[in-house]
This record gives C-alpha cells, sequence and structure tokens, in this order.
C-alpha cells in the first residue's frame, strides 16, 4: 500500500515508522519545512520531536510545497493528515478532489469561525470543504514516543465508509498496533477532544493534592459529561467506553 502521511510532527512521524516498520508499506512522510525534510533524510531521525528514535530504511521523505507531493507523477493509497486541527481545513481544501480516502489524527475542536456558535469537528470541516471526500479518523490512547519504540498501542478507526475502515485496518494494524473499526465518527472525535480538557482537569487535581476519591470523581463524571455531549452531537454512547473515550482518558 502506498501511504502518504503530510506532517513530521510527534505523531505523523511515529505512525508513518510503525506503517513502514510493521508493515512494509511503501511510505512517504512529507514535512513543510524542507530544511526538516532534509535534516529527516540524512540523520534518519527526527531530533526535533522523537530524538533518539531512527526511521525505518523504508520511510521515504520528502519536502516543500504541498503540491509537489500532489503532482500526476506521485500515487496514493492512502493519505493521513497529522497535522494540528487548526491546519485541517486548509488540508482538506488542497487534497478535495482527490480520488484518495483522506484520514487525519488531529483532536479538537476547530477554533470558532464567524457565524458559528461553537467550533466545528474534523468530520464537520470536512463536510463543508470536501463533502465528496471518502474520509475518516484514526484516534484513541496512543503517545508517540510509545508508537515509535514499537510498544502494544490500540487505536480505533472511524468511518462512514466501510472501505475507508478496512483500509486503515489494512494499513496500521500489526502485532503491536492493534487498530479497530468504528462507525462512530462523531463520538471518537468527540472522545479525542473532550479528552484534554478532562486531562488537564485531572492534573490540576493532582497538583491540588485533592485526593484519590476527588481525582476518581472527576474521572468518571467527566466521562459522564463526555458521553452526554457526544450524544447531543450525534455519538453512540457506547463509543465512550472504548479506546477513544475512556481509553484515550485514563
Amino acid at each position: 500500500m502506498r501511504i502518504l502521511v503530510l506532517g513530521a510532527g510527534a505523531w505523523g512521524t511515529a505512525l508513518a515508522s510503525a506503517a513502514s516498520a510493521q508493515r512494509q508499506h511503501a511510505v512517504t512522510l512529507w514535512a513543510r519545512d524542507p530544511e526538516q525534510a532534509r535534516a529527516l533524510h540524512t540523520q534518519r531521525s527526527n531530533s526535533r520531536y522523537l530524538p533518539g528514535i531512527a526511521l525505518p530504511d523504508g520511510l521515504s521523505i520528502l519536502g516543500g510545497p504541498l503540491r509537489a507531493v500532489l503532482e500526476p507523477g506521485h500515487s496514493w493509497d492512502l493519505i493521513v493528515i497529522a497535522t494540528p486541527m487548526a491546519a485541517l481545513r486548509d488540508m482538506l481544501h488542497a487534497l478535495a478532489d482527490l480520488p484518495v480516502p483522506l484520514v487525519w489524527l488531529c483532536k479538537g475542536f476547530e477554533a470558532n469561525r464567524d457565524g458559528q456558535a461553537w467550533g466545528l469537528l474534523g468530520h464537520e470541516v470536512q463536510g463543508q470543504v470536501a463533502p465528496q471526500a471518502l474520509s475518516g479518523v484514526l484516534s484513541g490512547p496512543s503517545f508517540a514516543l510509545e508508537v515509535a519504540q514499537g510498544k502494544p498501542t490500540a487505536l480505533v478507526a472511524a468511518s462512514a465508509h466501510a472501505t475507508v475502515r478496512q483500509t486503515l485496518v489494512d494499513a496500521f494494524h500489526s502485532p503491536v498496533l492493534r487498530v479497530y473499526a468504528s462507525d462512530d465518527v462523531p463520538g471518537v472525535e468527540v472522545g479525542g477532544a473532550v479528552k484534554n480538557v478532562l486531562a488537564i482537569a485531572t492534573g490540576l487535581c493532582d497538583g491540588l493534592a485533592l485526593g484519590a476519591n476527588a481525582r476518581a470523581a472527576l474521572i468518571t463524571r467527566g466521562l459522564s459529561e463526555m458521553t452526554r455531549l457526544g450524544m447531543a452531537l450525534g455519538a453512540q454512547a457506547a463509543t465512550f467506553t472504548g479506546l477513544s473515550g475512556l481509553g484515550d482518558l485514563v
């Protein structure tokens, strides 16, 4: 499988490395900064985000303008967007006309735009700028360093399209990286976004030495609120007891 990962941060680098090393796919990691791309290629490591982790020999590196990797000379079976949420709209706009599954890794809500009461989830952004795209999201409890080190990790691949879900499983599922399929895109996205808020609150609880009782109450009641918010946004309640809800929270 020919996979293009857009974004050479910690998570993009880790996932590209895992697909290249564990599944032997033809993976290309794209960095916006040409200097960073050259450093990745020559040093065979991402010293900025994952120091000490060697990149697989089979992982290709490209840098510079995005259009260079989208020209007819390149052909992809899957494109993974590993950029921050703030860049998702622009990336989807640039990729909108490609007949290739588009999957994002970012967690969160897009910042409020004019006329919006609240920020949009990734699939809502995609619905505005690339409604015809075959799309999905890959999420779950995943520290980039541990994935890059080959430590056991489980993720959830969510998409409204069965073909995209299967493509993600085929791309990344391995003995050390387990990928489970879901059709609940809103649920997976809400879980990934709201857990960040709850993680900060839990950190404050620990920092203030409020004790194990308060910590347990915060996590359980926070999970309940996450579930109610998700259901209001079209999610399935069961999703929040899985990898992208409870799993990502703990």
